[in-house]
């Protein structure tokens, strides 16, 4: 393969896996380049100023991981969304150029199908069937008197003890050497 270069990649066009979906529902199709704050401030707008109910996020390949990040950051902002979440998988088309034709002949192209993992993820306002594989409750709301700043003791253990006073020295005797060969000694004391 080292004398050929990639020249173009398609994907497979696929519905989205999703019955009952309305026509207008926007679909973020997330990339392995795409800016997280791009794709963050469009879906924010699509939801808040247009009042849409649902949205979904796709992204295949290396793009998984960036589209379940997406997600994640609008069910924390916006809060009492459902979820159903469709794994699968999509065929990419890779087409390579050979960099050095044979002299006497055309230049060859390979076509390289690849079968990549593909997560598709629905949010919605609205409730949607809890039976159905992938599906995920909103989140419980926060009381007012809660703590959201985020310093959760969630996965802590047990709350470190205050230090010992008899483990902390009060006082660090000090030696200092007058000449190389330490013959003469001046002991200190520090607070």
């Amino acid at each position: 393969m080292e004398n050929f270069r990639k020249v173009r990649t398609s994907e497979e066009e696929m519905p989205l896996p999703f019955a009952d979906l309305p026509p207008d529902v926007v679909e973020m199709k997330v990339k392995e380049g795409s800016k997280i704050r791009n794709l963050m401030n469009f879906a924010m707008a699509q939801m808040e100023l247009k009042g849409r109910r649902q949205i979904v996020f796709s992204g295949c390949g290396r793009a998984v991981t960036k589209t379940i990040t997406c997600v994640e950051i609008m069910k924390r902002k916006l809060g009492g969304l459902h979820q159903v979440t469709k794994v699968r998988y999509k065929t990419v088309l890779e087409v390579w150029e050979n960099q050095d034709p044979p002299p006497d002949g055309p230049a060859q192209n390979l076509t390289v199908h690849k079968n990549v993992p593909s997560i598709c993820i629905l949010l919605s306002r609205d409730p949607l069937d809890p039976n159905q594989t992938g599906y995920q409750p909103p989140e419980p709301r926060h009381e007012a008197g809660e703590d959201t700043s985020g310093s959760s003791t969630k996965g802590l253990k047990r709350p470190l003890p205050p230090p010992c006073e008899e483990l902390l020295p009060k006082k660090l005797q000090v030696q200092v050497s007058d000449s190389p060969r330490g013959s003469g000694t001046t002991a200190g004391q520090l607070d």
